[in-house]
């Protein structure tokens, strides 16, 4: 495949400023993932350097831009972090880029809640200055989908748009129709049109697609997603539309501090637990942390020579049986956590700490025991939304009073809690419209678990707060 016009473009403004755009939809589900990623692989394709981004508290999506690709993908969150963090972690992350994909949440104009555009795409969208594609899901209408349109135009008249895609269209005249219904009722260009194509999929579980760790998307449906842009709209003329862009307007990058002390940091990363905010992880690293990456479903033992260990999200009860089989793993980490080394772990990472995961099928599975809890698998969503964390008692990641912001998702809660020892309670947390919520987050010894994801980027001094924890760790094992 040529090239085209823009890569030649491209060749003489490279490093100096770069094309970027957002997908929006209408709503969650109208097929923008599905855009989004056709878009990269299409870019990609044609040998351009793809800086792929998502709004929201997701780590699913990224994991599949990221193996698209090539480069990872980053969250944007108008309600978790500040209008500079957003602007700074778009601006690091597209040096050395051509394109900035940024798939957006929800609906375009759906966030934390009904009154403010707080988390939205159409936030950010205004925050990094760029133009969003409109995805409507267009099956089973007509004229009606020119309304649609102009509704979501005349919302925010702040709002810039790039153009809208009709999806699920029924044959290439039911796109003519839909053409010639939005030409004369609103601004926004249709640049394109896509027919419904089953084999264009990406398998879906209960907490949305199945992760890029488990699902590989092949060279060839990379090849089947290009094509859904290549041959459902003219991409030259759209990205020669598109506004060139300076992403060092937004700022000097954010602020690193180092600790004199390197620390040695274990994470969590397989099939089971892969559920990271790519930023807490360079955060730990600027912070002075080596990190060192292990599997408790496949590994027989931890890396040697640990202060930490970090154990982010997934699914451990879709391979309960297995981790509970890896009792070597189980043994080392309760053990490590007896002794006192700061261990840090979120919701799938909290359940494989706790003494059992309980299935759906009522199966029991001992984990590791560092919790003296059951969770309990159930078929319905447990906890969705925004959190606001206040800490109660000083942590491994930071002291009382520190306010962190995240969210919850997922479908287990606990079930049993044992008085075997104690467990202190140290989040104070507060969800959507100030509704207060039962009081989470468990510390034993330097253990400390939760269902909460946190972003560390809502407050960076939660990194070095860790890491100062695993250099006093590391101070005492030399004393003996």
């Amino acid at each position: 495949m040529t090239k085209g016009w823009f890569n030649v473009q491209l060749n003489l403004m490279r490093r100096q400023t770069i094309k970027a755009f957002v997908i929006a939809g209408t709503h969650s589900g109208c097929g923008k993932t599905t855009l989004a990623l056709a878009f990269m692989a299409a870019l990609a394709a044609r040998g351009l350097r793809v800086a792929p981004f998502k709004v929201g508290p997701d780590f699913i999506d990224p994991g599949h831009h990221t193996r698209i690709t090539g480069r990872s993908s980053r969250n944007l969150d108008g309600w978790m972090l500040s209008k500079a963090y957003n602007q700074s972690c778009f601006e690091t992350n597209t040096r050395q880029a051509d394109v900035a994909v940024v798939e957006g949440v929800m609906g375009l104009y759906d966030g934390y809640d009904g009154r403010s555009e707080a988390g939205s795409t159409a936030q950010m969208a205004k925050w990094l200055g760029l133009p969003v594609v409109l995805v409507v899901d267009a099956a089973g209408m007509a004229r009606s989908a020119a309304a649609i349109v102009h509704g979501f135009e005349s919302f925010d008249p702040d709002l810039s748009f790039a153009g809208v895609i009709f999806n699920n269209l029924g044959s290439p005249g039911h796109f003519q129709y839909l053409k010639k219904a939005v030409q004369d009722r609103v601004r926004i260009s249709c640049i394109g049109g896509v027919l419904r194509d089953a084999a264009v999929t990406i398998p879906e579980r209960h907490l949305g697609l199945v992760t890029g760790d488990e699902y590989i998307i092949s060279p060839k449906e990379a090849g089947r997603l290009a094509a859904l842009v290549e041959q459902n709209l003219n991409l030259d003329a759209f990205l020669k539309r598109l506004p060139a862009i300076e992403p060092k307007i937004f700022g000097q990058g954010r602020q690193k501090r180092f600790s004199r002390k390197k620390v040695r940091i274990a994470i969590a990363r397989d099939k089971a637990f892969c559920f990271y905010y790519s930023d807490n992880l360079e955060l730990l690293a600027a912070c002075g942390a080596e990190l060192f990456y292990f599997s408790p479903l496949e590994d027989q033992g931890l890396p040697e020579d640990l202060d930490g260990i970090y154990l982010g999200g997934g699914y451990p009860e879709l391979f309960a049986e297995k981790l509970s089989e890896n009792r070597p793993m189980r043994r080392q980490i309760l053990q490590l956590s007896q002794n006192g080394m700061p261990i840090y772990g979120e919701c799938g990472g909290f359940m494989y700490l706790c003494e059992k995961i309980r299935d759906t099928q009522n199966r029991v599975w001992p984990m590791t025991g560092c919790f003296p809890f059951t969770t309990r698998m159930f078929t319905r969503l447990k906890a969705l939304g925004y959190r606001e964390v206040v800490i109660s008692h000083d942590t491994i990641i930071g002291n009382a009073g520190l306010c962190i912001r995240g969210h919850e998702f997922h479908y287990s809660g606990i079930d049993e809690a044992p008085g075997k020892y104690p467990v202190k309670n140290v989040y104070r947390i507060s969800a959507r419209s100030g509704l207060k919520k039962t009081p989470e987050g468990y510390q034993v010894n330097r253990t400390l678990g939760s269902y909460n994801h946190l972003h560390f980027g809502s407050r960076p001094e939660v990194a070095v707060n860790f890491i100062q924890h695993c250099v006093k760790y590391n101070q005492e094992r030399a004393k003996h």
